[in-house]
């Protein structure tokens, strides 16, 4: 009974991590996708208030210019100068009415004539702007009055309501969007307000006028965020759960293993049990096997055949992958010295290096017994940097790449484009090739953006007088139009899979 319970809690430990395993990347992911959500709003927000801003202060441009004409013929008879103001309300775009002020009174307007009309300047926002619900002859539309004074002279243009709305409405079609004048405001459906302008919930934004006395705002209500979210990033939701099942099923396989995966790893490393398989590399013009990436793969004499995101991390963590890239270069000379003799011209391999080789100078020599195991010229050893770890380029670095370029070895960027370190790479290290990833290829024929990209990096490769490599070709179409531009290697299902040893050695017989 007491073995029974103990292994019901251990069943239920276990299946309580493989339930976090997977929940945690779900939740991180959901926590980043809202705040990116977040930021994506705020920026919408940011970009409507700027642009409604630019529309207003337009119109105000031509309510502004219309006083300016009118403020010297302030003081005249209003018969002698309506015509005037008339002639303003047809010439200026947005402009509804003009009026004439002597001594805080407006005596002459373009739709009415003489008037006695007392007008405040206190009343404006600024002496300037007002914003009104309406007059005698539109009671139901607001009204933006632009006011210039100059001692007892005064002149007045009115922008109409309908205008505004407009802009407010049509700029913000996602957003809510307010106008400001003074204590007044005016929202997108044309609808005047007195007092504090409402709280947004979601990204709220203000942005005031530097040439005109209004503000703006704009946000969005409560929930903008998670709708934003779905209705954006529904594909994203289904990477995060595919991804939550992934860790779930690592969490799983991890809990399950005998041992300590760095243990569990040493002792692989001592059984052997990390051995390289061979994925050919062809001549982007002929197509000919030119040479072939060098994947690590882990036999395990229980699991079968491991895949290498599922070891290759804790290899790296662990600092195991400097001796497991040892094991596997010292495999692959067995595997291809005693048929070198047959390569015609230097033969392209490619081996992946990460920040961990690049701490002391012991990869120089690797590299050095490696080539040893060719005749002189037999192979071109070219390392590839991922970027799973940022290389830092410290002094021993640079001393690194500049013994190993003296050995004749090559360096190469990989997964090109895809990570934040690969202009960095570019700039502090003395590269030879490029290797462009398969998430670009991917999309020839497809994507219109990612294939502008693939060919950013093609010219810039050409530029910098650096050989290209591309990854996961898999159609004709994508080889053809890589070929077509130059493309130095090529490499993908569509040549050749990745293959052991033996395999490879007789499919090369046959290249």
């Amino acid at each position: 009974m007491p073995l029974n319970v103990k292994t019901r809690r251990k069943r239920g430990i276990r299946m309580a991590v493989t339930l976090l395993s997977g929940l945690l990347p779900v939740l991180l992911g959901l926590a980043i996708l809202y705040m990116q959500a977040e930021r994506a709003l705020k920026q919408s927000t940011e970009q409507t208030a700027e642009e409604a801003i630019r529309q207003f202060e337009l119109m105000l441009d031509n309510t502004a210019q219309a006083a300016r004409e009118l403020l010297p013929l302030a003081g005249q008879n209003c018969n002698d100068v309506k015509l005037a103001l008339r002639e303003q309300v047809t010439r200026r775009p947005f402009v509804r009415s003009t009026n004439l002020l002597w001594d805080n009174t407006i005596y002459c307007s373009s739709l009415f004539g003489d008037v006695q009309e007392a007008s405040v300047s206190g009343d404006y926002s600024k002496g300037a702007l007002l914003l009104m619900k309406g007059n005698p002859v539109t009671p139901d539309t607001a009204l933006l009055v632009y006011r210039l004074s100059k001692e007892k002279q005064g002149a007045m243009s009115t922008l109409d309501g309908y205008h505004l709305t407009n802009v407010l409405r049509l700029i913000g079609r996602k957003t809510v969007l307010l106008l400001q004048v003074g204590p007044h405001w005016l929202s997108a459906d044309g609808k005047f307000h007195e007092g504090a302008v409402p709280a947004f919930a979601v990204a709220q934004t203000r942005l005031e006028s530097s040439r005109y006395a209004f503000s703006v705002a704009a946000g969005f209500p409560e929930g903008e965020t998670w709708r934003f979210m779905s209705s954006e990033y529904p594909p994203l939701f289904s990477l995060l759960i595919f991804f939550g099942v992934i860790s779930g099923v690592i969490g799983h396989f991890v809990q399950k293993r005998s041992s300590a995966p760095s243990n569990e790893m040493r002792r692989a490393l001592e059984a052997a049990e990390f051995i390289p398989y061979f994925q050919p590399v062809v001549h982007g013009d002929n197509k000919k096997w030119s040479g072939a990436e060098v994947l690590m793969r882990w036999n395990h004499p229980k699991e079968g055949l491991v895949r290498p995101e599922l070891f290759i991390p804790f290899a790296e963590h662990s600092g195991l992958i400097v001796p497991m890239t040892r094991s596997l270069m010292q495999q692959t000379a067995e595997w291809l010295a005693p048929v070198s003799s047959s390569f015609e011209g230097a033969f392209h391999i490619g081996i992946n290096i990460t920040a961990s080789h690049c701490k002391d100078l012991e990869l120089v020599e690797d590299c050095r017994q490696f080539l040893a195991a060719f005749e002189p010229g037999a192979v071109s050893l070219v390392l590839e940097l991922t970027e799973r770890e940022l290389i830092e380029p410290t002094t021993i670095t640079h001393q690194l790449f500049e013994q190993l370029h003296a050995l004749g070895v090559m360096i190469a960027i990989d997964d090109f484009g895809t990570g934040h370190s690969s202009l960095g790479y570019l700039r502090q290290f003395n590269v030879d090739f490029l290797k462009i990833d398969q998430s670009f290829v991917a999309m020839i024929g497809v994507d219109a953006l990612s294939r502008h990209i693939l060919d950013t990096i093609i010219e810039l490769s050409a530029k910098l007088d650096l050989g290209i490599v591309a990854e996961g070709v898999e159609t004709t179409e994508q080889s053809d139009y890589l070929t077509a531009r130059g493309v130095n290697f090529l490499q993908g299902y569509l040549f050749g899979r990745p293959m052991p040893g033996a395999d490879f050695i007789n499919a090369l017989s046959h290249h």
